[in-house]
C-alpha cells in the first residue's frame, strides 16, 4: 500500500470524514485488519480563515507549503489537502514538491464522468465559485460547469459554510435554502448535476434532496485517494 499524507484542519469537521472513510474503505479493498497507514497534519483553519477573508493569500501558502513539505519528509507518498478552497496553490506547491497531489477536481470529474453528467452547478466557498482553480479543472477534464448567477446567492451559501457547517451545525432552514438554490439551477440552466465543491456541504445536502445527482466531493476526494493507497508501490 501507499502512504497517504493528509493537510487537514480545513476545517476539522470535514478532516474527520477523511480519516473514518478512507481507513474505512481501505478495510473494504484489503480485508483483514487493514487501515490506511496515514501521516496527518491538521492545521489551524483560524489563521487561514481570518487571512482567507482579507484576501491575503500568501501567508497561507506559506503555512500550506511548511505542512506539506514536513508531511513529505516523514514519508508519504502522495498528498491530499482536504478542502476544494486550498486547491488554488496546487501548481505552486506541486512544483515544491517531489511527491504527487491529487487533485479534488480530478477526482470530481471522474464520478461525474462515471455518471455521465456533462453540466454541473459548482456549490462551495465564494472563492470557490467565483474563481477559476476549481472550475477550469473540471472543464478541463471535460465537465461544463456553471455556479448561480445571483452574487447574493454565493454568499448566503458561503456563510452557511463557514458560519455553520464548519461546526458541525445542521439547520433545515439552511438545507432548504439550498435546494431552493439548486432547483433554481435547474430551471435556469437545465443543470444535469450538482457538485458539492466544499467538503462541509455534504453534511447538509444528501442524494435524494434533490431531483439530480449530487457529486460530493470530499466522497469523491476519498474514493481517489484509497485507489491510489491500494495500488501496487
Amino acid at each position: 500500500m501507499k502512504k497517504i499524507g493528509i493537510l487537514g484542519g480545513m476545517t476539522f469537521e470535514s478532516t474527520t470524514t477523511y480519516y473514518h472513510r478512507i481507513n474505512r474503505q481501505v478495510n473494504q479493498a484489503m480485508g483483514g485488519m487493514h487501515c490506511a497507514e496515514m501521516i496527518l497534519y491538521n492545521l489551524d483553519f483560524d489563521f487561514i480563515n481570518d487571512r482567507m477573508h482579507a484576501q491575503d493569500w500568501e501567508p497561507i501558502y506559506q503555512r500550506l507549503l511548511a505542512a506539506a513539505q514536513k508531511v513529505q519528509a516523514v514519508g508519504a507518498d502522495f498528498l491530499v489537502i482536504a478542502t476544494n478552497t486550498m486547491h488554488r496553490f496546487y501548481e505552486r506547491l506541486q512544483a515544491e514538491l517531489h511527491i504527487p497531489i491529487l487533485h479534488i477536481a480530478d477526482c470530481i470529474a471522474q464520478e461525474c464522468q462515471a455518471q455521465g453528467l456533462q453540466k454541473v452547478l459548482l456549490l462551495g466557498t465564494i472563492f470557490t465559485m467565483q474563481q477559476d482553480f476549481l472550475k477550469q479543472r473540471l472543464q478541463d477534464n471535460g465537465v461544463r460547469v456553471v455556479v448561480p448567477a445571483s452574487e447574493a446567492n454565493m454568499r448566503e451559501i458561503h456563510r452557511i459554510i463557514i458560519d455553520e457547517l464548519a461546526f458541525g451545525n445542521i439547520l433545515d432552514s439552511s438545507r432548504a435554502r439550498y435546494v431552493e438554490i439548486i432547483n433554481g439551477m435547474i430551471e435556469q440552466e437545465a443543470i444535469e448535476g450538482v457538485v458539492l465543491g466544499c467538503t462541509e456541504i455534504e453534511l447538509l445536502i444528501k442524494p435524494g434532496d434533490v431531483s439530480i445527482p449530487v457529486i460530493d466531493s470530499t466522497q469523491a476526494h476519498v474514493n481517489g485517494s484509497v485507489r491510489m493507497i491500494v495500488e501496487e508501490k
